[in-house]
């Protein structure tokens, strides 16, 4: 057996151990716990708890003072899997329906390739973060202190993409991966039969009147130039068949790529929310709050990691447009340039959160390619 496929063997072992325990984030304490094993197998210095449960592992050859950092997400989601595989997950409510599993298996193939072959001048971070679903797990890291306690200069990261062939590698300069913000409009009343609406305040048309006003707010009052989407994902009342419910929520998320697009949004959904309820006599709260930050890669640093892919991968493009996903990735790129690439997990996977998604191994070997790559053209001898 040669040296790669061994490693692509051993990879597919650590990634399938990973998915039949899923842990959700901040949580992730036997996923940390191996990861951080396994690295200080290979004689990689190890830091564990940073932010909470992320781990850095730090490998140095030569003398240079460059650093640069490779991250991965070790987190899984709250879905109930129905994929059918042996390595299936164990843990009830819980799977790694998103691809983490096989990010931190990549990383580590990475680490072992590059602390057995060397072939760079520098200092290389492995970035082990928990609770990217979240969009909470990067400022952890940074908030404990990240940059300062093991600074890097460039950062670089990967994710999965179903219907991208394995091999294949998309990314774009500038902006990649929209922010979102998250909303919950509440509307309170007096609930009271079914048959009696004229003696009541009721919520429930208001708030489907309501749920459609939002469709306005993009189709309207924003230039048609900037991109955005609002989406309305729930709407829950306290009725019941025969009575009309007092008291409704609308909760729903909002994706941009521009923080005053994003401002313009929230200030539109008060002025609408207060309106609607003013016409009905109803009381209203609005809640709105920004989990994720725009992704915004690095021009320059994207051309030099687009570049290095092309040593080992099948085709590397340009992404056409900027995806209205988003990642928690981008609070590293809000501090430290760097760059983020998406890797082909097959034509025919599942989509991504589904319950029926399980990470293509045939692509972990690319991805820890890819990341020696990257670190082998940045941290390159002499340069």
């Amino acid at each position: 057996m040669t040296a790669l496929a061994d490693l692509h063997r051993r990879m597919t072992d650590w990634r399938r151990d990973l998915h039949r325990h899923p842990e959700f984030g901040f949580r992730e304490t036997r996923t940390a716990a191996f990861v951080a094993d396994t690295l200080r197998d290979m004689g990689l210095e190890v830091a564990e708890g940073i932010g909470g449960t992320g781990v850095v592992g730090t490998l140095r050859r030569g003398q240079s003072n460059r650093a640069i950092a490779l991250r991965a997400d070790m987190d899984a989601l709250r879905i109930t899997e129905a994929s059918g595989v042996d390595w299936a997950s164990r843990s009830d409510g819980l799977m790694h329906a998103c691809g983490h599993d096989g990010h931190t298996a990549m990383l580590l193939g990475a680490a072992q390739m590059l602390a057995g072959q060397g072939g760079f001048d520098g200092t290389v971070r492995f970035l082990f973060q928990p609770a990217e679903e979240w969009g909470r797990g990067a400022q952890a890291m940074l908030d404990d202190g990240l940059i300062g306690r093991f600074p890097f200069d460039e950062v670089y990261g990967l994710h999965n993409m179903p219907g991208l062939p394995v091999g294949h590698v998309r990314s774009r300069a500038g902006a990649m991966m929209s922010a979102e913000d998250i909303f919950e409009i509440h509307l309170r009343g007096q609930g009271g039969h079914a048959s009696q609406p004229h003696l009541l305040r009721e919520v429930m048309q208001p708030a489907c009147a309501l749920v459609q006003d939002l469709q306005t707010i993009v189709a309207r009052r924003l230039d048609p130039a900037r991109t955005a989407v609002l989406s309305v994902t729930e709407l829950v009342a306290d009725g019941t068949r025969n009575v009309l419910p007092g008291d409704a929520r609308i909760l729903g998320d909002v994706r941009s790529f521009a923080p005053a697009v994003s401002e313009k949004i929230e200030a539109e959904m008060r002025r609408i929310a207060a309106g609607r309820a003013a016409q009905h006599g109803l009381d209203c709260n609005v809640s709105y709050t920004r989990e994720f930050v725009p992704l915004i890669n690095d021009a320059a640093l994207t051309r030099a990691a687009t570049g290095a892919a092309r040593a080992v991968s099948q085709e590397v493009s340009e992404l056409a447009a900027p995806l209205t996903a988003s990642e928690d990735f981008a609070r590293f790129l809000a501090h430290v340039p760097g760059c983020f690439l998406l890797i082909g997990a097959g034509e025919e996977s599942p989509p991504l959160h589904s319950l029926a998604y399980d990470f293509n191994d045939e692509s972990l070997l690319h991805g820890a390619r890819l990341h020696v790559a990257i670190v082998h053209d940045r941290l390159a001898p002499g340069a």
